[in-house]
C-alpha cells in the first residue's frame, strides 16, 4: 500500500487508539474507526457490543453518530481498524454523508490493508 497523508495518519492514530477501548465481552472482535469531517474535525469510537448483536455498535456507525451529533454533514475521509471486514450496512450509513468518501482499512497493528469509497 501507499504512503499515509499526514491527517489520514492522524485518523489511523485515533481509531488505532479507540479499538483498545472496544467493549467486546461477547465475541472478542474488537474494532475502532475515525472519521474527519469537511471542517477537518476528528471523531474516533470503538465497537460497543451487546448479548443482542441487533444491539450492537460497530465503530464506524458510533464514531459517525459522534460525528452527526456535533454537526457534521459530511466526511472528507473515514478510517476502520479491525481484524475482519467492514459490513454493507456500515458502508451504506458512510455513504448517506457523501458517496465516494475514501475509506481506509487497516489492521490492528495499523497496517493499510484497504481502500475504498463509499
Amino acid at each position: 500500500m501507499t504512503e499515509l497523508g499526514a491527517e489520514d495518519g492522524k485518523i489511523l492514530t485515533l481509531a488505532r487508539g479507540a479499538r483498545l477501548r472496544a467493549h467486546v465481552p461477547h465475541t472478542g472482535v474488537a474494532e475502532g474507526a475515525a472519521v474527519r469531517d469537511t471542517d477537518g474535525r476528528t471523531y474516533a469510537a470503538a465497537t460497543v457490543e451487546n448479548s443482542d448483536p441487533g444491539l450492537t455498535t460497530s465503530a464506524l456507525r458510533a464514531a459517525i453518530a459522534a460525528a452527526a451529533s456535533s454537526g457534521a454533514r459530511s466526511f472528507e475521509a473515514a478510517v476502520v481498524v479491525t481484524e475482519s471486514l467492514v459490513s454493507d450496512a456500515d458502508l451504506a450509513l458512510l455513504r448517506e454523508f457523501g458517496v465516494g468518501t475514501p475509506l481506509l482499512v487497516a489492521g490492528p497493528d495499523g497496517e493499510l490493508r484497504e481502500r475504498r469509497h463509499s
